[in-house]
């Protein structure tokens, strides 16, 4: 019983050094430009920018090798470089072949913080394959002053591209707040 708890932790302690990192076709991208000087940064938003490490705290956490899930429940908090996530459930799906990370949901009382910009949605889903990440349910974007809420957010990270989609019933609505002409001079 011993050795199959040992193993059970041993390979907990595997599967979180696979979160980690990031898969080989993230690595594989290139940095944008202006982002020369730092090393493993892209474009995009929340866990799908960097090759950097993830550091995630929960009140438990739970490997599962037969499903390939390893999940964090109770108060998560994710971070890595500049963003941060906050939600009550972070489940990380991986491939059960290769070990590299394929998806990350984050549910209930999403939150991710980038700088000035932040998101809340009751899920987000960071595809590693795709590099996209879909914010859903009651989804508000804000950066700065400026505002957008829908139903469903969508990041596509290569195309640096985002969709927002009204729910049945309710549409997209957005706040900008244009920039005066002291910050235009800048």
């Amino acid at each position: 019983m011993k050795l199959v708890k040992g193993i059970g932790i041993l390979f907990l302690i595997l599967s979180l050094s696979f979160f980690f990192r990031l898969t080989e076709a993230q690595e594989k991208r290139g940095v944008r430009k202006g982002d020369e000087k730092r090393p493993g940064v892209e474009t995009g938003f929340g866990l799908t920018r960097s090759n950097q490490p993830i550091d995630i705290t929960s009140d438990t956490v739970e490997a599962n090798q037969k499903q390939n899930t390893v999940t964090f429940k109770g108060n998560v908090v994710a971070k890595q470089e500049d963003t941060t996530l906050y939600a009550n459930t972070l489940v990380i799906i991986y491939d059960g072949n290769t070990k590299k990370m394929k998806e990350v949901i984050a549910t209930g009382n999403v939150k991710i913080v980038q700088l000035e910009r932040r998101a809340t949605s009751q899920k987000a889903t960071f595809q590693q394959d795709e590099n996209r990440v879909v914010l859903d349910g009651e989804a508000v974007v804000r950066e700065g002053e400026n505002v957008i809420r829908g139903e469903r957010v969508i990041f596509y990270v290569d195309e640096e591209r985002t969709v927002v989609e009204g729910g049945k019933g309710s549409r997209v609505t957005t706040h900008i707040t244009p920039t005066s002409k002291e910050e235009r001079k800048k």
